[in-house]
């Protein structure tokens, strides 16, 4: 089981997603973070909480981007999501990779609509620019808060088969059983509350407004600027 760091059962509720990031940074400055380091953020929510911890550590910014496959007749539930790479990971989900209708067959034939909207997120949100490698690499996974982590666990089971050195995911605030659950897959996880009972990630912010286009593409930028010299 991984380690856990900065777990708090209670308190006060973040500014907005920007404190969020910064308070995740603090905790992780604290870590001995070898390099190289790389900073992915789950967008949207997690683009700028992950940009406050890039910035902090002087490490480059990037996204990982993952696309769910949803169930025959119900496309809401996620049998298998896609995560980007060359190739791309097809994770499947075991709650539900045996219901009816759910084959080989069928992730093949939605395979190529869920590339091709990951590849036009990354022409919107990074103009192209390539991803950055994680192979021996310090990587942190970053969101703005986790409930369920049915997302967050496939990314973090992708990420590992491209061999980092060190797998970290933090988050701001997260239920106790996801944070349990997810630290199966990584070697630390960074996560500031855990309330009980966990009820909406929205709740422990005070701003948690739905994130446009261009606030992430303006963080993304502003990364990619700080990283210059």
């Amino acid at each position: 089981m991984a380690l856990l760091h900065g777990l708090k059962l209670a308190s006060k509720p973040f500014a907005n997603r920007t404190q969020a990031g910064q308070a995740l940074a603090d905790e992780l400055l604290g870590m001995k973070l070898t390099p190289p380091l790389v900073v992915l953020a789950l967008p949207r929510g997690g683009v700028p909480v992950a940009a406050e911890i890039a910035r902090s550590l002087g490490a480059p910014l990037d996204l990982l981007l993952v696309r769910k496959i949803g169930a025959p007749f119900q496309p809401e539930l996620a049998v298998a999501a896609v995560v980007e790479g060359t190739p791309p990971d097809v994770v499947m989900t075991d709650e539900t990779a045996d219901l009816p209708g759910v084959d080989e067959a069928y992730i093949q034939a939605a395979l190529p609509a869920a590339i091709e909207e990951i590849a036009r997120r990354r022409r919107v949100y990074l103009q192209g620019r390539a991803q950055q490698p994680v192979q021996g690499a310090t990587v942190i996974v970053v969101d703005d808060g986790i409930a369920t982590g049915t997302t967050m666990r496939a990314a973090l089971q992708a990420l590992r088969r491209r061999h980092p050195a060190r797998l970290i995911v933090a988050v701001p605030v997260a239920p106790h059983q996801t944070v349990v659950a997810l630290s199966d897959e990584v070697d630390e996880v960074v996560c500031l509350q855990e309330p009980r009972p966990f009820r909406a990630i929205g709740l422990h912010y005070l701003d948690f407004h739905q994130l446009g286009d261009d606030e992430v593409c303006a963080a993304l930028d502003a990364a990619d600027a700080a990283l210059r010299p």
